[in-house]
C-alpha cells in the first residue's frame, strides 16, 4: 500500500534545502525519521532539528501514516 505525506520545511532548513515543502509517495511503515531521509536524499537527520507529526511534536522514530504532514524545523527562541 502506498501513503502520501507532505513534508513542510521552516526557518533555516527551507533556504538550506531551496524549498518550503514536498509531497513524497511511499509505502507505508515510515518514520519521521525515514521520511526526512527520503525527502533529503538520505541526508542525516541533524541533532538540533526538531520534528512535529500533524502539528504534534514528534520523535523521530514516530510512525507516519497516509496523508500526515511532516515538519521539520530548527528550534526556536522567543525574546
Amino acid at each position: 500500500m502506498f501513503m502520501s505525506i507532505k513534508v513542510r520545511y521552516f526557518a533555516s532548513l527551507k533556504e538550506r534545502l531551496g524549498r518550503s515543502e514536498q509531497e513524497l509517495v511511499y509505502s507505508d511503515g515510515l518514520t519521521a525519521g525515514a521520511v526526512w531521509l527520503a525527502a533529503t536524499d538520505g541526508m542525516e537527520l541533524p541533532r538540533n532539528i526538531l520534528v512535529a507529526v500533524n502539528m504534534d511534536y514528534a520523535s523521530p522514530d514516530a510512525l507516519v501514516k497516509d496523508g500526515d504532514a511532516v515538519a521539520c524545523f530548527p528550534p526556536v527562541t522567543g525574546g
